[in-house]
Formats: C-alpha cells, sequence, structure tokens
C-alpha cells in the first residue's frame, strides 16, 4: 500500500471576506475535491494577520499522486484555480505543495 499524500495550497483574502470565501471554497474547490475518487477529505485553515488580511490555506488528503492527477491534470505541482476566484484572491499563488504522510495519529474513539 501507497502513504497518503497530503496536498497544500496557501494565499490571502481580505478578512471581511472571510465566510463568504468559506462558503464558496465548499461550493467549489471543497466539493471538487470529496467528488474526486481517492480524495481522503479537506480542511479549509484561516489566520488573521491583523493587517485586513486572512492567510488561507487548503488541505487536500489523497490516496495517490494518481488520484490527485485526476483532480488537478497532469502537473500536479500547479495550483488549480476557479473562475470566482479573483473576486476573492489578493494573490493566485502558482504552485500547491505535496507532502508524504509518513505517520498520523488520532485520540482513540474518534
Amino acid at each position: 500500500m501507497t502513504e497518503p499524500v497530503l496536498r497544500r495550497w496557501a494565499g490571502h483574502i481580505r478578512t471581511r471576506d472571510a465566510e463568504a470565501y468559506r462558503a464558496y471554497m465548499a461550493g467549489t474547490g471543497g466539493r471538487d475535491y470529496v467528488s474526486t475518487p481517492g480524495n481522503l477529505g479537506y480542511r479549509l485553515l484561516m489566520r488573521d494577520l491583523g493587517d485586513g488580511t486572512t492567510e488561507v490555506v487548503t488541505e487536500a488528503l489523497w490516496t495517490s499522486l494518481d488520484a490527485i492527477k485526476a483532480f488537478a491534470g497532469e502537473d500536479i505541482a500547479l495550483a488549480r484555480y476557479y473562475p470566482r476566484d479573483d473576486e476573492f484572491l489578493l494573490d493566485r499563488p502558482p504552485h500547491v505543495a505535496h507532502y508524504r504522510v509518513v505517520d498520523s495519529a488520532a485520540p482513540a474513539g474518534t
């Protein structure tokens, strides 16, 4: 069995748009993540930077690099964007990072 792979992207939005962006992501990227075979779930993280901007991070867990290709296309290092992203994103980093998940744990009963 191969190790799962975590796909991580980070960018910035205006803090005042945080809730609208959360809802937008749930209906675009989030929906696409979980509907792609091989996806094991995703998280959207936000960190208020105190200057009117918020860092946003998406982490999606995948069964394999091939599963990521089904989501992202042949060049999995490229970030995937959606038509309305420019309404929210202050930057559009061109690349994402991938990590092998070599260990993880959860408390018993969760």
